[in-house]
């Protein structure tokens, strides 16, 4: 038969299952958040995933404190290294993408100075005085 502490003891890990599966949902959103960044930026995120670091009240745009969770993933540029970056939620909602600093890839395209070359031409003033002065009687 079930008593009164049975039916506490059974809502209370229906409640815990409900959270961890609620968790679990909130941190595929922050993966696939993280991901369209990673991929905005054209820099490769590690090992596919990223890891609770800690849930604390965290103020928002607005300067409330609210729950906030923070996630740890890494990244890399060029393959050689990894570097760290976080994600902070405020429910399903990203608040914030920080990444650490990284070197910036090398680009094989030619600098800007190098297409655009300035245009030289000796120009005589005499010359240019009677093409831009208004005619006067």
């Amino acid at each position: 038969m079930l008593t009164l502490g049975n039916i506490f003891v059974l809502m209370l890990l229906a409640t815990g299952g409900a959270w961890l599966w609620h968790n679990h949902g909130l941190r595929e959103r922050a993966l696939e958040r993280v991901k369209l960044h990673c991929a905005k930026l054209g820099i490769e995120l590690l090992d596919g995933n990223v890891a609770l670091k800690k849930i604390a009240f965290i103020k928002d745009a607005n300067g409330r404190r609210r729950l906030a969770r923070v996630y740890n993933f890494e990244f890399t540029v060029t393959g050689e290294s990894r570097h760290n970056g976080t994600i902070t939620q405020f429910g399903a909602h990203s608040a914030q993408i920080e990444l650490e600093p990284y070197p910036m890839p090398f680009d094989d395209t030619p600098a800007v100075a190098d297409v655009v070359k300035p245009r030289a031409e000796v120009i005589e003033m005499s010359q240019w005085r009677q093409e831009h002065t208004k005619w006067r009687p």
